[in-house]
């Protein structure tokens, strides 16, 4: 789900009394948006809290959220996640172009531009 319009839905919520945290992996624009209580995670994009399976981390992450709501005592807190992903190398990977994947990156970006051109079509 999109950072920006959950950090903006949050506020939102948080003005008509309902407390809220946020935890996320694109710090630049949650911060930006000013939540009150922001739990970064530094995991790739689409994986806030912890691995897929592995419920153990998962549990931690989440946890680590929740503790937010007793220990931010002020406003647009943000703390980090004692969480690692691990040493595989991903943030070196992530949105990596090279000779090996260009050519599968352009198909895939081409397959997406058709789908998309087919839904507006139909639409």
């Amino acid at each position: 789900m999109c950072h920006q319009t959950v950090s903006l839905v949050a506020r939102h919520v948080e003005a008509n009394g309902i407390p809220t945290v946020i935890i996320g992996s694109a710090k630049d624009i949650v911060e930006h948006c000013g939540v009150p209580r922001f739990l970064f995670v530094d995991f790739p994009l689409g994986n806030p809290c912890g691995k897929p399976w592995d419920l153990n981390m998962q549990r931690r992450i989440l946890l680590q959220g929740l503790s937010l709501f007793e220990s931010a005592t002020a406003p647009m807190t943000t703390a980090m996640s004692e969480e690692q992903w691990g040493d595989d190398g991903w943030k070196q990977r992530y949105m990596e172009i090279t000779d090996d994947n260009r050519a599968a990156l352009a198909q895939k970006g081409a397959e997406l531009r058709q789908r998309r051109a087919a839904r507006e079509r139909r639409e």
